[in-house]
């Protein structure tokens, strides 16, 4: 049937379940005299007066001024006619493709309207007078504000009993009361003896919150000790009565950090999240850098997109303190290496001095050892050897010559270094004093000197202006 919104409008179409074009007697409105043209569905297989799907803007939405409509309801039920709107996805397809209440403009322009909800991903979509209008979230799959990122995987088992609290305070409070805050976490673990909370560490995150991570080990009469699981520690935790407790001590958020399981990663990369392109999923698992170690998560509306970037920053910054801190430690290294490497060459010296010295007392105590005792072949040996060796060196044209030459120029140097350093000059305070005034003297006499100067050019440039200005009478009196 037709929808008269926009003023009283009495419909009547042609035979049932057909295509008619009603005819409109009667209407006024807001706009004056105007004919709806539509098409309806009849009430059943037979001869009857059609019906529209709804009742207008003006009762079905709740828009006010925009008139009546006086109709029937189909005894089939809009469910029967269109099933697949109990689905709720076909429901948002249903609300962004057209509108089936008016039958005329105003449908391409609430349709237009929705899917700019829809793609905002707020609001409500009004589509049906007798159905509820569907409610737009970002995880809606038309939500255009989404994107795709990566984050890192767990590699903690789940042995290792690692669990993380959130805290809404900052690092530093949480660091003067760490010892604080064991002690009430052991309290809400009901003050067991065998138990013992440890912190493995202690993270800035933005907002001023803080995030750390925690472990429990428990000790058994035989004197053997282990950590609890952290799934069940987790499990422990997320019980009514000590997640109340821990968000008296300001824990906002609490989860076990285990890694994924080969089937969890398959069935999570298996099935895209709620509101995303599976297209998109599958060129984002595609896309992955590192399958191995990254997993794609949905990125939906802008505060996780803001999230996501305010937890970037931290990062970046807490990789920039490392970086100053492994700065600091290269350098303070380096300056270890130059000592560790002067001492070293200090102690060569040392030693080689000291080899010197233990070779002399061991000559002398071979001298008086062997005193009174004839020459040995393996001593006569060692003696045509050093005298070959004393012969090289004592050839001019061999390393003596060489020697000689080095140590004349090292002689000359520290001659040079000497005298350089010896010449110095002195100046007597009368002698300084007097110099002043002659100078000074000087440098008055330039300056007078100069003035006189100025004085005579400034007396040529009058001469020479006085000749310009002349020249031109005395050939008006020649002429």
């Amino acid at each position: 049937g037709a929808f008269g919104g926009f003023g009283t409008t009495t419909t009547t179409t042609g035979p049932a379940f057909s295509f008619s074009a009603p005819t409109n007697t009667g209407t006024s409105g807001l706009f004056g005299a105007t004919q709806n043209k539509g098409f309806g569905f009849g009430t059943s297989f037979g001869t009857g007066t059609g019906t529209g799907l709804g009742s207008g803007l003006g009762t079905g939405l709740g828009f006010g001024g925009f008139g009546t409509q006086q109709q029937q309801t189909s005894k089939y039920g809009l469910l029967l006619i269109y099933p697949f709107l109990s689905n709720k996805s076909m429901r948002l397809g249903q609300a962004c493709k057209w509108h089936v209440s008016a039958r005329d403009e105003r449908d391409a322009i609430l349709a237009k309207w929705n899917q700019l909800q829809a793609f905002w991903g707020t609001g409500k979509g009004y589509f049906n007078n007798n159905i509820a209008p569907v409610e737009f979230t970002q995880e809606n799959p038309f939500c255009r504000f989404k994107a795709v990122g990566y984050s890192l995987m767990p590699n903690n088992k789940d042995e290792d009993g690692l669990v993380v609290l959130v805290f809404n305070r900052k690092e530093i409070d949480i660091r003067s009361q760490q010892q604080q805050l064991v002690e009430s976490l052991h309290k809400i673990l009901g003050g067991n003896q065998t138990l013992t909370v440890n912190v493995e560490g202690v993270k800035t995150m933005p907002d001023d919150q803080t995030e750390v991570i925690i472990y429990v080990v428990e000790r058994s009469p035989n004197g053997t000790s282990r950590r609890v699981p952290a799934t069940t520690l987790y499990a422990h935790f997320e019980q009514a009565n000590i997640k109340s407790s821990l968000q008296q001590l300001g824990v906002s958020l609490s989860m076990a950090r285990t890694e994924l399981s080969p089937a969890q990663v398959k069935q999570l990369l298996q099935n895209p999240p709620a509101g995303v392109d599976p297209i998109i999923w599958e060129q984002a698992k595609v896309d992955n850098p590192d399958p191995d170690k990254l997993i794609p998560v949905p990125m939906v509306g802008f505060k996780e997109l803001l999230r996501r970037l305010k937890v970037q920053d931290q990062m970046t910054k807490q990789h920039q303190t490392r970086l100053d801190i492994i700065s600091e430690d290269i350098s303070e290294l380096q300056k270890n290496q130059t000592t560790t490497m002067a001492k070293i060459a200090q102690y060569k010296r040392k030693l080689m001095a000291l080899s010197h010295r233990t070779l002399q007392v061991l000559i002398k105590q071979e001298i008086q050892r062997k005193s009174g005792y004839a020459i040995q072949a393996d001593e006569e040996q060692l003696r045509v050897q050093l005298d070959t060796i004393q012969c090289e060196l004592n050839a001019p044209t061999q390393f003596k010559g060489r020697l000689n030459e080095l140590m004349s120029q090292i002689r000359m140097q520290n001659h040079f270094g000497a005298v350089r350093a010896e010449e110095r000059y002195y100046i007597d305070a009368d002698l300084l004093r007097e110099i002043k005034q002659h100078l000074k003297q000087q440098q008055e006499g330039l300056s007078h000197l100069i003035s006189i100067i100025k004085d005579d050019l400034e007396d040529i440039k009058l001469i020479e202006h006085g000749l310009n200005e002349s020249i031109p009478i005395r050939g008006g009196v020649f002429s």
